[in-house]
């Protein structure tokens, strides 16, 4: 927080500062800090995305009791509930020591904590332990991607041109996506490959071990850059600070938490709905084989990914707020007409799932130059990092075990249409209220504001931005 009676660092923005974007030099360097952002989100998402597919084997091996796949997803939602922790420590961390330090802890506990799941011993061989050891290493993976995908998007936002920064952005969500696909793909690899009583013995580690490798390469390739110009420039001034408690940051910044809170939850319930929990949904519940699902998945998977960077570039040239609307809405009037059209074929499940997934996309494109966007600079990875993983930790990753006890419960197939509905509609409101940050610059100590830009269609928040 900014102290009493101080004024709020204001930089001078006809200086500019970071990467020079008109020279081959400074166009390497912003490459680099996207391929090093995206690559430690691949890491993250391939972790989630190995289990999700995996839940499966999890459930044999793990919970091989009656209620076993609830279960598993449980323990896959546990994992949130540590994220906002994560949040509390990371943030706060990183808005005095700075991004980059933070990133290099938090990649290499998420792909240890990854690879040693890989190496469990199962219940049948040490009984309750299995389980249990299982729960603690998703629990690390949680706490450390509470600091990760914050640290992860600020360092991007602010790498990044202001009038380009919905385009590179992208990057991060497309190594979401990547890091989804990924898992999804090696899973199906293995399962083409390999009989099903290897799968079941031994095959189902495979992914995760590669997780190791994945964060090594995204350690090494942050460790190439300096941080961000961003913060350099706020550490310079003497600006660097604690963010204060909790209650302070709340009471300061209530109105952008409760904002990007509600875009959030629209995001998550969306995101885990369909990345996460349909291969379960597939399977469990439409009877499809574990190939056919997997297939189902990767294929708009990888549909989305060829389209996020396009729409990202979209968001720079008019607005992150048109992107969002769009989105919300349209996922709102197609979801339950999408997931009954699932229900038919094979053929139009691929179809159905790629439509929604398209339909995601405005959103996804648009996190990295959106939510980062909606705080000031010395507060930004921890208004960032708790907002977004407490609203994560309540609606996305309980996604999963919402749909699927729903739907055992009751027989309604179609429930995560409504839950996505829903979601829609809290976003929408949300959207309503959030302020358009694109081309705005994310320095100094005020709350960013593209009336400063002039270039996009103003958005009122001059009183909304809290008062240093």
């Amino acid at each position: 927080m900014q102290p009493e009676n101080s004024q709020p660092f204001t930089p001078d923005l006809e200086h500019e500062i970071g990467p020079d974007m008109t020279t081959s030099a400074g166009r390497a360097e912003v490459r680099k800090a996207t391929a090093a952002s995206a690559m430690g989100n691949m890491t993250e998402w391939f972790d989630y995305g190995v289990y999700a597919v995996a839940v499966t084997y999890i459930t044999a091996h793990f919970f091989p009791t009656e209620g076993g796949t609830i279960m598993a997803l449980a323990t896959f939602a546990l994992s949130f509930l540590v994220r906002p922790l994560g949040g509390l420590v990371w943030g706060p961390l990183g808005d005095k020591l700075g991004r980059k330090k933070i990133l290099a802890l938090t990649i290499l506990m998420m792909s240890g904590a990854t690879f040693l799941i890989g190496v469990l011993p199962t219940y049948q061989s040490i009984g309750v332990i299995a389980p249990v050891l299982l729960v603690l290493l998703r629990m690390i993976q949680g706490f450390s991607t509470g600091g990760e995908y914050g640290g992860a998007a600020t360092f991007m936002a602010e790498y990044a041109p202001d009038r380009k920064r919905g385009f590179f952005g992208s990057f991060l969500e497309f190594g979401t996506l990547g890091g989804f696909a990924l898992g999804t793909a090696v899973m199906l690899a293995l399962q083409l490959s390999l009989s099903e009583e290897a799968m079941m013995a031994y095959g189902w580690r495979i992914p995760f071990f590669l997780a190791l490798p994945m964060g090594l390469i995204g350690l090494y390739l942050r460790s190439k850059l300096e941080d961000t110009p961003v913060f350099q420039e706020l550490e310079e001034a003497g600006e660097t600070q604690d963010s204060g408690t909790l209650k302070e940051l709340v009471l300061t910044y209530w109105r952008p938490i409760l904002t990007m809170a509600g875009l959030v939850i629209a995001l998550n319930v969306v995101n885990y709905t369909l990345l996460s929990y349909m291969p379960t949904y597939f399977e469990t519940q439409l009877g499809l084989s574990s190939s056919a699902s997997l297939a189902t998945i990767l294929i708009g998977e990888v549909a989305m990914m060829a389209v996020i960077p396009f729409a990202g570039s979209l968001s720079d040239k008019i607005g992150r707020k048109p992107m969002w609307y769009t989105s919300v809405i349209g996922l709102f009037v197609l979801a339950l007409p999408m997931f009954w059209l699932m229900g038919q074929s094979f053929g139009l499940a691929i179809l159905a799932f790629a439509i929604l997934g398209l339909l995601y996309i405005p959103q996804l494109a648009t996190i990295t130059a959106t939510f980062p966007a909606m705080f000031p600079s010395h507060v930004r990875f921890a208004g960032f990092a708790v907002t977004y993983n407490v609203a994560t930790a309540l609606f996305g990753g309980t996604a999963a075990m919402v749909n699927e006890a729903v739907i055992n419960s009751t027989g309604f197939l179609l429930f995560p249409a409504v839950y996505m509905m829903a979601a829609c509609v809290i976003g929408v409101v949300a959207v309503k209220f959030m302020p358009e940050t694109a081309g705005a610059s994310l320095r100094g100590t005020q709350i960013p504001d593209a009336l400063d830009t002039g270039i996009l269609a103003t958005v009122p928040h001059g009183e909304d931005a809290q008062k240093e």
